[in-house]
């Protein structure tokens, strides 16, 4: 029975699209048994996977991870982060590894000089050349994404209102030049005959305030008041998803909603689009084409490096809307 680690620490969308791998490993590789080593933040996002065997947390002491690992005897190492971090873990296990390749040189080309040496290859597809050795092929089937009972939510969670039916609108995001300025958000909310839930973490919350104090009723302010786990399941329950370049995005492509994006100093060549596999779920890309300074990073800065933000400044509240009214 071959006996795999796969590792991706951090953060959650990029996780997410690790799902494929783990599923078509377990059920492709017969007698598999896969483990997933993880930062102890996201472990919700793979705690109830059932494709993954165990679970392995990277918390306090690395020394006493490696030291776990070590007993686990693995047979192979699927490096799905490839970083300093996974290479001491590596290097400590001294166990066969198969990495996957961040195409760093390609991203700093695109960034820095604007010339696109990326493969037309969307992330999971590369993730999944790290366990084609194993006969390991694309099942078509996207991405996966587990709730645990407790955290499901119930009617009463949200406002009554919003009980026929909502869209939800992903007002968070890692970094600030990924974001559609609160005017934006405000405007586009303004004009939607349609109720809106906001979606964020704790530090998205004094924007959704602001955002849903232009009406209560129709707008409510998810941000910071949910799990990152209930917050997927009012992801899944929506009839559509708006969403920057973040982790819910990619939640909500492994439920098949149908997603509006909208990108800022990232882009579609990043390889890292909403992915349905073989589905033909809908999807747009809201993004600025032919902004001379876009990509300006792979990740992304608290603001604007250059002061006016037109990446997400052009992206018109009424062009949003107009696709939003087209897909509910």
């Amino acid at each position: 029975m071959p006996k795999f680690l796969i590792i991706r620490f951090s953060s959650i969308g990029d996780i997410v699209l690790t799902t494929p791998v783990i599923r078509c490993l377990k059920k492709q590789v017969p007698d598999a048994e896969v483990h997933f080593l993880v930062k102890d933040k996201f472990l919700p996002v793979v705690a109830h996977n059932p494709y993954i065997d165990r679970i392995h947390v990277l918390a306090h002491s690395r020394e006493l991870m490696i030291e776990e690992l070590r007993t686990e005897n693995y047979d192979y190492i699927i490096d799905l982060h490839h970083n300093i971090k996974t290479l001491r873990v590596k290097r400590a296990l001294k166990k066969k590894s198969f990495s996957f390749y961040k195409l760093n040189i390609q991203k700093y080309f695109l960034t820095a000089f604007k010339i696109n040496l990326l493969p037309e290859v969307h992330i999971v597809d590369r993730y999944l050349k790290t366990v084609e050795s194993f006969g390991v092929k694309n099942d078509g089937l996207g991405l996966d994404y587990f709730i645990g009972e407790k955290d499901l939510t119930k009617r009463k969670d949200i406002p009554a209102s919003h009980h026929a039916g909502y869209i939800a609108c992903v007002i968070g995001a890692a970094h600030g030049t990924k974001m559609w300025p609160v005017h934006k958000w405000k405007e586009f909310c303004r004009q939607l005959q349609h109720p809106v839930i906001l979606l964020g973490g704790p530090e998205d919350r004094v924007k959704g305030d602001e955002i849903a104090a232009m009406d209560t009723v129709k707008v409510y302010n998810a941000c910071g008041k949910f799990s990152i786990n209930e917050s997927a399941d009012l992801v899944k329950k929506s009839k559509l998803v708006i969403t920057h370049d973040t982790g819910l995005m990619h939640i909500a492509a492994a439920y098949q909603k149908p997603i509006i994006s909208l990108w800022g100093n990232t882009v579609p060549s990043f390889g890292m689009t909403p992915y349905y596999g073989a589905a033909m779920t809908p999807h747009m890309i809201m993004q600025v084409n032919k902004l001379w300074c876009r990509p300006c990073s792979k990740i992304g800065y608290s603001k604007c490096p250059l002061g006016h933000f037109k990446c997400m400044e052009k992206i018109s509240a009424e062009e949003v809307l107009q696709r939003a009214r087209q897909s509910i």
